[in-house]
């Protein structure tokens, strides 16, 4: 091995500076870093569990199907072409992979002080071992070293559930989804492990571009008449009712803003007949679609499924990457949310059920103290996600438990979720989110506003038990 600088990442990292602080965090840390990893909400490929093939290369997972990675090298000149992301027109995309693992390691450096960074330091250090630096002098070594051990029995997917001590991964999938990769897990017992989340997003937005086209489909997958208001409910209780039987526990929905809306019943035939007819303006649309977020809590509050709402963001801002490789590559900004107005309607009607459970995520942390969480901190029916997508970041947490602890306490949130398409991340990230919370916990300790004994079960609690409740619906032992 050439003389390359040596690296490891710092068994205190995350953990306050001072000695009292970091004592604590320590005690608290040990004591659930083990804890199985609980990750309800996030966007692994399904098809990597069902076939359990071997991971190709290190580009190929670790690069290409991250936004976070190569959002950054696109910000510095960094061509997607040249990074292997697949264009819609089919244009030529570099298909060298160790062309394309050099030129991040080249850019490594842009990841200093970033999440990004901490992850794929983990991921490296802490999965694959290695003691030295990434940088373009040692980019050939790394690549070689990992893509040996991605041939390996135990790197094949299956048998990394099993190394990352995950008890449960759900992936996410679209309303028409066959599902065919989940199928293919039944009877493997993996399925226990790999489930589906609904995602309705193209069959009740009628901005999504195919809306016409995907009621077409979602009548003929399910039989119902999808030309009618009742027909088309019924068409999504039945896709619901498919998603259940593979394993999903939750619905999420991607909505532009978190706007609810409690129409009459003809009010609602006339609307679902507007954007049907593709002839609707942009008030109409946002007007079903907050309709549709109240239909929806209807459905969850009959069959049990968990909501996941997450407004704030602008998705696909840039306009040539999107026409040139499509959604989801890096494009997407925070926005302004509001929820105290919007989400009356739903509220009043569901919001005092403690037989349904709405999970709230927001881009817009201006809104944590004002309005999320005095919102859970009042609704049985609310909860509030975890600090999440671009303020999924120590000091994004930090801010997140500081923000809303003292209105909404810690048991009216959901613990952690990754929100991944990066498998090999996620014990990284998790343990981000572990190391952050003791850190607070222990502040709180050494201030005296709570006991020691409040804190383990706290640190335990956050780390395990509030997302398997809060997604599963069940109640575990402390």
């Amino acid at each position: 091995m050439a003389n390359f600088a040596p690296y490891s990442i710092h068994e205190d990292r995350l953990f306050s500076a001072d000695s009292k602080l970091r004592s604590i965090s320590r005690d608290l840390y040990a004591s659930i870093k083990d804890l199985p990893i609980v990750s309800p909400h996030g966007h692994t490929d399904p098809r990597w569990f069902a076939e359990n093939n071997n991971f190709s290369n290190a580009a190929e997972l670790l690069i290409i199907p991250d936004h976070y990675v190569f959002r950054m090298l696109y910000s510095q000149g960094v061509s997607l072409e040249s990074l292997g992301i697949k264009r819609l027109d089919g244009g030529a995309v570099e298909s060298d992979y160790r062309k394309i693992w050099r030129c991040f390691a080249k850019h490594y450096y842009l990841f200093h002080g970033t999440p990004s960074r901490m992850w794929m330091d983990h991921v490296l250090c802490s999965i694959f071992g290695f003691e030295v630096e990434l940088t373009e002098d040692s980019a050939d070594f790394f690549y070689d070293r990992i893509n040996e051990i991605l041939a390996s029995d135990e790197f094949k997917p299956r048998a990394l559930l099993e190394k990352f001590n995950i008890e449960l991964l759900a992936t996410t999938e679209g309303g028409l989804d066959d599902l065919k990769y989940h199928a293919q897990l039944k009877g493997t017992g993996i399925d226990k492990t790999v489930i589906t989340t609904f995602r309705p997003d193209d069959i009740v937005d009628p901005e999504s571009g195919n809306f016409a086209h995907n009621l077409t489909k979602l009548a003929d997958i399910t039989g119902q008449d999808c030309a009618s208001w009742q027909g088309y409910l019924a068409a999504i209780r039945d896709r619901r009712a498919f998603f259940r039987e593979h394993g999903a526990t939750a619905t999420d929905h991607g909505h532009a803003t978190a706007k609810t809306a409690d129409l009459t019943a003809s009010e609602c035939e006339r609307l679902f007949s507007q954007v049907r007819s593709g002839n609707f303006s942009k008030e109409q649309a946002e007007l079903f679609r907050a309709q549709m977020l109240t239909e929806l809590a209807g459905m969850s509050l009959q069959d049990g499924m968990v909501m996941q709402i997450h407004p704030g963001v602008y998705r696909n801002h840039n306009g040539q990457v999107l026409q040139n490789f499509g959604r989801d590559k890096g494009g997407d900004i925070p926005v302004q949310a509001e929820f105290v107005q919007n989400m009356a309607p739903l509220l009043n009607k569901y919001g005092n059920s403690t037989d349904l459970r709405i999970i709230l995520f927001t881009l817009d942390e201006t809104t944590y103290t004002r309005e999320l969480a005095p919102l859970a901190g009042h609704y049985p029916a609310l909860k509030l996600g975890p600090a999440w997508w671009f303020h999924d970041s120590p000091e994004g947490m930090l801010r997140y438990r500081h923000s809303i602890t003292e209105t909404a306490g810690f048991y009216n949130t959901v613990g952690f979720n990754d929100d991944t398409r990066a498998f090999l991340s996620i014990p990284a990230r998790h343990d981000v989110a572990r190391r952050i919370d003791c850190r607070f916990l222990a502040q709180m300790v050494a201030e005296h506003r709570i006991s020691e004994s409040a804190a383990f079960d706290l640190a335990h609690d956050l780390s395990y038990r509030l997302a398997k409740e809060a997604y599963q619906n069940t109640k575990t032992s402390k």
